[in-house]
């Protein structure tokens, strides 16, 4: 049990990463990449149905962080205070400017709402950069300084990276002027999960070492596996329907 959870935790991190890291990058790009106005409408249309599918595996993260490492969570928690809330206001800002930017008429209100989405996406990216840095030292210096911000630069490089790949896979020849296949955007998730899946290798026994008892584990397995497949077949079901090949108008409108 105590290998399966570790597992679980570190693949619900990694496919975070992985999928979730495409959305952040093209947030970031989105004033290079959507120059007018209907560009970016283009841009955020193309990239909004993926997000809420994609943060699903944020919450399972943080809810097995609780479950099944309750030793660690607040040392965790407590060690990256700021880069936790600033997570969060950067994921709230985010999120607001994919809802409410379509919500008026009006370029000021759109325009405005649009730097909400690039502003929310870099601190993400180098929020979890900083953090990546921070729990491989340990917790043991401050979570904000200039190893952190190398390793927040290079997060957000590898994310904005994903973000190109995924709008020339999902808009082939438009506002990237490229076209990438399906091989490349795994490729370029890949990019973007790997700063997490080196930490994650390198932490693998103190997490084993702080995880909870079997008893515990024995419960969160009869509670959360059995919504594993759910999960997972919705992440399929949202990548099949808006998969370029199969509906190449289906980008919604109301983003």
């Amino acid at each position: 049990m105590d290998i399966l959870w570790t597992g679980v935790f570190a693949l619900l991190l990694v496919g975070y990463f992985a999928l979730e890291g495409s959305g952040i990058g093209v947030g970031m790009l989105l004033p290079a990449l959507g120059r007018t106005q209907p560009d970016r409408d283009r841009v955020v249309a193309a990239m909004a149905p993926f997000v809420l599918a994609n943060e699903v595996w944020l919450v399972a993260v943080a809810g097995v962080l609780f479950g099944a490492f309750p030793s660690i969570e607040g040392e965790v928690l407590s060690g990256l205070y700021p880069l936790v809330v600033t997570l969060l206001v950067s994921w709230i800002l985010r999120d607001a400017g994919l809802w409410f930017r379509r919500r008026l008429d009006g370029h000021a209100w759109r325009a405005g709402w649009d730097w909400m989405i690039c502003l929310g996406s870099y601190g993400l990216a180098l929020s979890w950069g900083m953090a990546l840095v921070a729990m491989a030292g340990g917790l043991s210096g401050p979570p904000i300084g200039l190893p952190g911000l190398g390793g927040g630069l290079v997060v957000a490089a590898a994310f904005a990276f994903h973000g190109w790949t995924f709008l020339s896979w999902r808009l082939p020849g438009q506002v990237t002027g490229a076209s990438r296949t399906g091989g490349a955007l795994l490729a370029s998730a890949g990019v973007a999960a790997l700063p997490v899946a080196v930490l994650l290798a390198v932490l693998a026994p103190w997490l084993l070492e702080h995880i909870a008892p079997s008893a515990t584990l024995n419960v969160l397995s009869v509670m959360i596996l059995p919504f594993a497949p759910l999960m997972l077949g919705a992440q399929v079901w949202v990548w099949r329907t808006f998969d370029p090949r199969r509906a190449a108008d289906r980008i919604p409108s109301f983003f």
